[in-house]
């Protein structure tokens, strides 16, 4: 017995003719080539109408580029992840971090003198 057969297998649904007088003519474009500090070359293509972005990120590495092949934007400054204790060593001293723990171990030891339950 043979399987059931496909009329449109292998093309899209909604597929058409293919050809450009039957979809119309395609839109006219431009190309705009950008550049990066790492010497990669991107080409983009815009409609006539749209206007073309100073910047662009490039595809290949992520920084920045620019329409300028001779001055490229430099990468941006990335900042290393800080923790906690290094915002709060950033506000706080060391002596004002002593004095507040010294206050804090002040006040655990008499509560616990005063028998209170502590967790």
């Amino acid at each position: 017995m043979a399987g059931g057969g496909n009329a449109i297998r292998g093309s899209r649904v909604g597929a058409g003719p293919m050809g450009e007088a039957e979809r119309g003519d395609a839109a006219p474009r431009q190309t705009v080539t950008y550049f990066c500090s790492h010497d990669h070359r991107s080409v983009v293509t815009f409609a006539i109408e749209a206007a073309a972005p100073e910047s662009w990120d490039c595809p290949k590495c992520g920084l920045p580029a620019s329409l300028d092949s001779e001055n490229p934007p430099p990468a941006p400054k990335i900042e290393p992840y800080k923790t906690h204790l290094a915002y709060v060593k950033e506000r706080r001293s060391e002596t004002e971090a002593a004095d507040i723990l010294d206050e804090a171990v002040a006040l655990l030891r008499s509560r616990r003198k005063a028998g209170e339950i502590i967790f």
